[in-house]
This record gives structure tokens, sequence and C-alpha cells, in this order.
């Protein structure tokens, strides 16, 4: 899990790490890149999880999430507040971005 930094929007909520789609990028390709500009490791998306759309307020965001495995690097919270290694039974006591919620809540009945 990822927190969000404190100035950001939903800042120090907690979430799945991740970001926005540059243009011409995959949403795949965004994925592996945003981990390793966030938390400074490699990793191989593995394969759709789920897809969540969320409204705060005037801003829609849209979740594409994906079960992924660590390849190599030595984690480091270059744009994110904090992170931390999770076990799902342990995923609801963090105080997580609203639109995390329902990807949290799925991985507990995986």
């Amino acid at each position: 899990m990822a927190q969000r930094q404190e100035g950001a929007h939903q800042g120090l909520k907690w979430e799945f790490p991740g970001g926005k789609l540059e243009f011409g990028e995959t949403p795949e390709q965004c994925l592996v890149r945003e981990i390793q500009e966030e938390l400074n490791i490699e990793i191989k998306i593995d394969q759709l999880f789920q897809v969540v759309s969320h409204v705060y307020g005037e801003r829609q965001v849209v979740l594409i999430c994906y079960r992924c495995s660590y390849l190599s690097g030595a984690l480091d919270a270059k744009e994110c507040h904090n992170f931390c290694w999770v076990e799902k039974k342990d995923l609801m006591n963090y105080d997580l971005a609203p639109a995390d919620i329902p990807v949290a809540q799925n991985l507990l009945k995986k």
C-alpha cells in the first residue's frame, strides 16, 4: 500500500499504488512506469483484477487494478508519503481512499 502525499487530493489516505495514464500509454505500461516512479521497484503485470469508477465531488477516477508480481528493486517512497506491504486480512485497518475500498473488499473475498 502507498500513502498519498499530505497536500495531495485524498492526502495521507492509503491506496493501491498506480497513477494517471500518459498520452499513448496502455494501462499496463502506465502501472509499470508509475510503480517504478513512486516506489522504485520493477513489477510484472499478471492479470486484470478489477475496474472501479468513483466520483469525488467534481472529479471522477477509474481504477484499473491488476494482480502483479515483484521482479526487482529496493522499495523507496519516492513519490508517496509512506508505503508498506499489507496482508489482505489487514487491508481494512488502513484509512483507505474511498475508490480503493471496493478493491480491498474484493481482495478479502478471494
